[in-house]
């Protein structure tokens, strides 16, 4: 059934306005946003209303490119140049249209009183300086107190957040810690101001599902104890469900549907929010096939850290063993997961099998032959045929080069493709496997949502036809619609190609329909192995139930 013309499910108002005695903290009223690209202008956001009450949290639902975040960044007043807010929109803020104030007025306002967690914690931390100062210079932006005071309210900060080793982590840059940890920094110093407002755009998108409960946990308290409003960008309807009170869902830059959560799960009446709700990861890895053969090998590999303890002139150096004496055998044709919290080893023991970091021992060999202790010239014929797509497709994606040179230059690189043309038709090839358009090739990363960019990324490492990939979260940034489509995708390709996968995840959900076997890490130690199903079913370690409880109870 389609919506009827007048959109009467998704009035400028909300449906729960007239059991409220108090005008709401935000009120958005036809939010229109257009940005000039090459050949014209993209209409990203169209005529979008939305209330906010104090003490509450509304999610704001939708596909990657749906207009969620350019929603939020014009709320935040941190639109590019190219963006142009239609005249007609306004955003109240207890009652002051805050789109009129001046460009001072509004930095006076952003972090202070409206505060946002950001998608991509590597693009919004600064990558020269540590992580104390940088939570230390959100404080006295805002804060008039001393230096020593605001370091100690930034070590408290990460204690909230439960930041392993709090101490050593202020004194350590960004690069220096996982997905999950750097998605932890930025939640610390978006609280550091105690915001009235708080947007936070998929704020566990790189987080473990066991810290995903604990982060939202820790935010539905501090809202509860400060009366703080959150605004909830997320893909993910199971976190929705459970902590927020009003939903909107957008589709194309439009509001399809809005409610109150319990009535959107109940009776979803648009036929996209229904779509929604029934996009889950579906289906089990197809069985190997008979004598398959084993393209990856590890046995004792060990990858170790020095980590900065203690003060700039009496500095005590201490090991951190990331990866202790780990094996695992990969054969073709097969998706091996590797699951574990944020900090477990999952995406250092993935890139030592690449050769991508340098183990301090151990034997891998790829489809019979020893890497361990090849240079890097050595290992650059293999290269084509090792892939990987990382966690983080803005930090991985050039910034400078637009899409097209991204995906050519592999292949470039590599003396794939016999002629420019040629090259060009696999570009096309890997971007429609990908589920992006063609339009798309003179187009910087920077124009696209964090899922399209994830795309991109797949579609760069399929492009050079490899045997074997490495898919560090590739669908932590995807919506489930997404989700689905790109594990249909990694089967397809798996099936036609005969690839390889060693896939990281923390979405036990996607590892389940994807995956043949699962290996469970903790404190860079393997704690569990076997198939799939008996480990997702029967979990032998309390650590893996309470990974499998987190992952699949949470609502």
């Amino acid at each position: 059934m389609a919506a009827p013309l007048n959109n009467a499910y998704a009035p400028p108002v909300r449906f729960d306005h007239e059991g409220r005695d108090k005008a709401p903290i935000i009120d958005a009223r036809n939010i229109g946003v257009t940005f000039k690209v090459e050949h014209g202008t993209v209409e990203a956001v169209k005529d979008i209303s939305f209330q906010l009450y104090r003490g509450e949290t509304i999610a704001i639902v939708g596909e990657s490119g749906s207009g969620k975040s350019v929603t939020a960044r014009t709320v935040m007043g941190l639109l590019s140049k190219r963006a142009k807010v239609a005249p007609a929109a306004s955003v109240n803020f207890n009652g002051d249209n805050i789109l009129k104030f001046s460009p001072g007025a509004r930095r006076a306002l952003r972090g202070n009183r409206i505060s946002m967690i950001f998608q991509e914690p590597m693009s919004s931390l600064n990558p020269l300086y540590t992580i104390g100062s940088q939570i230390v210079e959100a404080i006295r932006v805002h804060s008039k107190i001393s230096k020593s005071k605001a370091e100690a309210r930034a070590l408290e900060l990460l204690k909230q957040v439960q930041i392993p080793e709090p101490e050593a982590r202020l004194k350590q840059y960004p690069h220096q810690l996982s997905g999950g940890q750097r998605q932890r920094v930025m939640i610390a110093m978006a609280l550091s101001n105690d915001p009235d407002v708080l947007i936070a755009d998929e704020p566990t998108t790189a987080l473990d599902v066991t810290v995903q409960a604990q982060i939202l946990n820790l935010i539905r308290a501090l809202q509860q104890e400060r009366g703080m409003a959150v605004v909830l960008i997320t893909h993910d309807l199971t976190i929705v469900r459970k902590f927020s009170d009003y939903v909107y869902v957008m589709q194309y830059g439009e509001m399809r549907e809005h409610n109150t959560t319990a009535e959107i799960f109940a009776n979803p009446r648009h036929p996209y929010t229904r779509k929604l709700l029934a996009s889950e990861p579906q289906g089990k890895a197809a069985p190997l096939p008979e004598g398959a053969g084993t393209i990856l090998t590890a046995k004792g590999v060990r990858v170790s850290f020095m980590m900065r303890h203690g003060g700039l002139f009496k500095p005590d150096l201490r090991e951190l063993v990331a990866v202790d004496g780990l094996g695992l055998t990969l054969r073709r044709h097969e998706t091996l997961g590797i699951v574990g919290e944020s900090g477990s080893g999952k995406t250092t023991f993935g890139q030592a099998l690449l050769r991508l970091n340098q183990p301090l021992a151990g034997d891998i060999q790829f489809d019979g032959e020893r890497i361990d202790g090849r240079s890097r010239a050595r290992m650059r014929p293999l290269r084509s045929r090792m892939q990987i797509v990382f966690q983080d497709p803005f930090a991985s994606l050039n910034p400078r080069m637009t899409v097209g040179q991204i995906i050519e230059e592999g292949l470039v690189v590599n003396g794939i493709g016999h002629s420019r043309a040629d090259r060009l038709a696999r570009v096309q090839d890997a971007l429609s496997a990908s589920g992006m358009p063609m339009n798309i090739l003179s187009r910087f990363p920077h124009e696209f949502s964090g899922g399209q960019r994830q795309r991109i990324a797949i579609a760069r490492a399929v492009a050079l036809e490899p045997e074997f990939i490495l898919l560090d979260e590739p669908t932590s940034a995807l919506d489930l619609s997404v989700q689905a489509q790109i594990i249909e995708l990694l089967r397809k390709l798996q099936d036609e190609r005969g690839l390889s996968y060693l896939f990281i995840s923390h979405d036990l959900k996607v590892v389940r329909a994807l995956c043949h076997r699962v290996i469970v890490m903790q404190s860079g130690q393997i704690v569990e192995e076997g198939k799939v199903e008996d480990v997702l079913t029967s979990p032998r370690t309390d650590y893996t139930k309470r990974l499998v409880r987190a992952a699949f109870d949470i609502a």
